[in-house]
């Protein structure tokens, strides 16, 4: 199951202000939540239903949305009280649950077969759970069920808000494939207009492709973008006990890293950092994950498994760039974070015939002489030539 909050900073703020005596419910006129109007933070980060039929769209200036609403109030955000509702509603969820992957502030994934035979059919749980958080909470959530996460995902995004809906496999062809393939999960702007050039217009489209067609233009990643058209994702429920397990580093920027090149670069640097942790504890990651949040706060998370735990700067750097390039959108990012999860003290290695152990070894040494050489020196003394002049504040989770 999917479970996604209904317009999370404006139902949280509605319900922080009824709490506290304010007399209107902002969800029901003409409202948004922005920003200072006086500084370049300007914008509107969420939006009223009532304000959106107006034409008032996320990230836009809260100039250019008074000019559609002549009405329009303006309300905070508050990031204290978002957080604070963002855990009484997984703390709400762990009830039934431990089984959990949180991927945003207001989103999660949960791995509903472990729990089956406790409470039986999982439309009826959906919609008990789905309204034990509004009674509960206060606020609305939609609730996609399927039979993996990318399918569950999908369902959530259906028909809103406080809605309950099912992508079960048999479905995918009459539910998924007639939208837009810029409606398939993780295709962003850039990946859509290329599939578009290619007259690749709807996900039935995209399912139909040829991989070795699509190969040409979207290399490593044709494979993936058709599997996940025929609603084909075996990654798996990674919860909240296991990532405690790993090691995870992030950093905001005070502006927008605007470039493929700028975001690629401060990845390296989180990287390196989280790399250095990973040898200094004799661990080995089996899972990388990235997360990428734009300027309007929105979070974007992606991980995968690697074929080899690891401990290696260049091998881990390898996949997380590859997950940026999969995910970003173009949309400036405001925070990059980097997790290894699924821990190990054992490496099994399995060479392919293709690998170099040669290289891999002197890899593995040149990481060992630049740790040394941190620990005496200071983390600044060196890095990788691709690592110079990135300034990354640490800040381990």
């Amino acid at each position: 199951m999917h479970i996604d909050v209904n317009n999370a900073f404006l139902s949280w703020t509605a319900v922080k202000l009824l709490n506290s005596g304010y007399k209107k419910d902002i969800r029901t006129i003409e409202a948004v939540i922005g920003g200072d109007e006086k500084t370049r933070h300007g914008i509107v980060l969420a939006k009223s239903p009532i304000a959106k039929k107006r034409g008032v769209k996320t990230a836009e200036t809260l100039l250019a949305a008074k000019r559609k609403c002549r009405d329009l109030q303006i309300f905070p955000p508050d990031y204290r009280w978002y957080s604070h509702m963002s855990k009484k509603l997984f703390d709400l969820i762990r009830k039934y649950t431990p089984d959990i992957e949180i991927i945003s502030v207001d989103e999660c994934f949960l791995d509903y077969t472990k729990i089956y035979n406790l409470y039986g059919d999982p439309l009826k749980f959906a919609h008990k759970l789905k309204k034990e958080i509004y009674e509960t909470l206060g606020f609305t959530v939609n609730i996609g069920i399927a039979n993996n996460k990318l399918c569950a995902k999908m369902a959530s995004d259906f028909e809103k808000p406080n809605r309950v809906h099912t992508l079960y496999q048999d479905e995918v062809k009459e539910k998924m494939f007639p939208l837009d393939v810029g409606d398939l999960f993780g295709v962003g702007r850039k990946t859509k207009d290329k599939l578009k050039q290619l007259n690749i217009n709807t996900i039935a489209d995209l399912a139909q492709a040829s991989d070795l067609y699509l190969s040409r233009y979207f290399k490593n990643q044709a494979k993936m973008l058709i599997e996940h058209a025929n609603g084909i994702d075996y990654s798996e429920v990674n919860s909240q006990e296991e990532q405690r397990k790993g090691i995870s580093n992030s950093t905001t920027f005070s502006y927008n890293l605007i470039s493929l090149d700028d975001i690629l670069t401060k990845l390296q640097a989180l990287v390196e950092n989280v790399c250095l942790t990973l040898r200094r504890n004799d661990k080995y990651a089996q899972v990388v994950g990235v997360t990428l949040k734009d300027k309007t706060f929105k979070n974007k998370c992606h991980q995968r498994k690697l074929k080899n735990a690891t401990n290696s700067t260049d091998e881990i750097f390898k996949l997380a760039k590859q997950l940026v390039i999969e995910m970003w959108d173009e949309q400036p990012i405001r925070l990059i974070g980097v997790s290894l999860n699924n821990l190990t003290e054992n490496i099994n290695h399995q060479l392919s015939l293709f690998e170099n152990y040669q290289a891999k070894q002197q890899n593995t040494n040149l990481d060992k002489v630049i740790d040394e050489l941190k620990r005496q020196y200071g983390s600044k003394i060196i890095n990788k030539a691709s690592l110079t002049n990135t300034n990354i504040t640490k800040k381990y989770d």
